[in-house]
């Protein structure tokens, strides 16, 4: 990912210089549980243990002559152990997987602790704004076009819901991934004992694979980021909603504009949702990830490397966007500016047509059958569509026109937008709950 998106954080998690101290911690418990069992010289643990990790120049060095980038850092380690005979027994009994799967596990899961907290505050940041606005009046709207009066806080309760259920998604994908291996050559556990495996995953935070060839079947991985995608795809929703809201014919909501901040090089007026757009072209981002790691599922028999030449890539890039995508729209919900006037205002500007249902269930519980009373709306609806005439006259013409009556005292009932606010406190009630 390049450095525009990326927060110290988790960039640190998928640098080279973690990657190779990740490397050797792993190669050293391994090499310890071999001292304890036996296996290799006892001697040769202090030597390794003191060698400091190789800089990620002198692996890239020797890998331009290896072309493996396993050989190129345990070649590059042993140079940095004093005596370098010591680093002998290093890689005892491995394959390169063992160390690669097992590494990339504890990567994969401080990534995932990582997003883990910051999906945490972007749950509190939206369940704290939908409650702040639990009573703020706005159009609700279906394919682009005014529905019925919503509540702004109900719209924001969706995201927050659905942020948690990502969030809980991850937890398990978290467990999904924390799997090592360390089975040696296509997993047969001929070259090392499986109780190795059994001291070392724990010290690692992991567990052992059930069974593994000569790496660990991907299909955890793949959950993952599948889990990442949703999250990011939550995110583009919320940006989205944002995006709208923020159109100059609508103006309910807008992004933050700090101070110094500027919209456009060419028109100064301009406040233009940036910060949502990107979220949203970044989700495509992590969303394209998924097709690749899934694809590593199926190898050729014990292993091949097509699933790790596309993980090099796909794993990182997909943290380290999502990471951001969550920085970006906790930022956004925390910042974001809600015009509760403009949004009362906004339903009146189709002259009470956003009071259509309500009014067809008034006439249908008057005793109208609903064939009628549909018809009667809908002509009155399009009367005020084509001529600008408002609703409740449009209605009572009709009517008039039809021979029949429309009660006064129904039509007070239909045209009130509180009674949109009452009917949702179950839903913030839930809301509160929300952790």
């Amino acid at each position: 990912m390049i450095e525009r998106y990326t927060l110290p954080e988790m960039g640190r998690v998928w640098s080279e210089a973690h990657k190779y101290d990740l490397w050797c911690r792993v190669e050293l418990l391994v090499l310890e549980a071999h001292a304890r069992a036996g296996t290799v010289p006892a001697e040769s643990v202090e030597p390794v243990r003191n060698a400091p990790a190789p800089a990620p120049a002198a692996v890239a060095a020797v890998e331009a002559v290896t072309d493996h980038d396993v050989i190129a850092f345990l070649t590059a380690w042993a140079d940095n152990t004093t005596p370098r005979s010591a680093a002998a027994f290093v890689h005892y009994g491995m394959t390169s997987s063992d160390l690669l799967d097992t590494a990339l596990a504890v990567q994969l899961t401080e990534a995932t602790d990582i997003l883990l907290g910051k999906a945490g505050r972007l749950v509190a940041a939206l369940r704290d704004h939908a409650l702040a606005h639990r009573g703020t009046l706005r159009p609700g709207r279906t394919h682009g076009i005014h529905a019925e009066p919503d509540v702004w806080g109900h719209r924001v309760a969706d995201f927050a819901f659905a942020a948690a259920r990502c969030r809980d998604r991850l937890r398990r994908a978290r467990e999904a991934v924390a799997v090592g291996k360390l089975s040696g050559p296509v997993g047969t556990y001929s070259n090392i004992d499986p109780a190795v495996e059994a001291e070392v995953m724990p010290a690692l935070g992991l567990r052992p694979a059930d069974v593994a060839t000569q790496v660990v079947m991907r299909d955890g991985i793949a959950e993952w980021a599948g889990a990442l995608a949703l999250m990011a795809t939550v995110c583009e929703a919320v940006a989205l909603e944002v995006r709208h809201g923020q159109r100059t014919e609508v103006r309910e909501v807008a992004e933050p504009f700090r101070a110094g901040q500027k919209g456009s090089s060419a028109m100064p007026h301009k406040k233009n949702p940036i910060r949502s757009e990107r979220i949203c072209g970044l989700a495509r981002v992590v969303r394209g990830y998924v097709t690749p790691v899934t694809e590593g599922i199926p190898l050729w028999h014990e292993r091949d490397i097509s699933h790790s030449s596309a993980e090099r890539i796909a794993l990182p890039d997909a943290a380290i966007a999502t990471d951001y995508l969550l920085h970006l729209t906790t930022g956004l919900i925390e910042g974001l500016t809600v015009d509760p006037a403009r949004m009362l205002a906004n339903i009146g500007i189709t002259n009470g047509l956003i009071y259509s249902s309500a009014v067809l269930l008034e006439l249908v519980s008057g005793g109208m059958s609903r064939e009628d009373a549909y018809a009667l709306v809908q002509a009155a609806a399009l009367d005020t569509w084509d001529n600008d005439t408002p609703f409740r006259d449009a209605l009572i013409g009709q009517a008039k026109a039809r021979g029949a009556i429309v009660a006064d005292a129904a039509l007070d009932r239909a045209f009130r937008p509180d009674r949109y606010v009452a009917r949702l406190g179950h839903v913030f009630e839930r809301l509160t709950r929300l952790t």
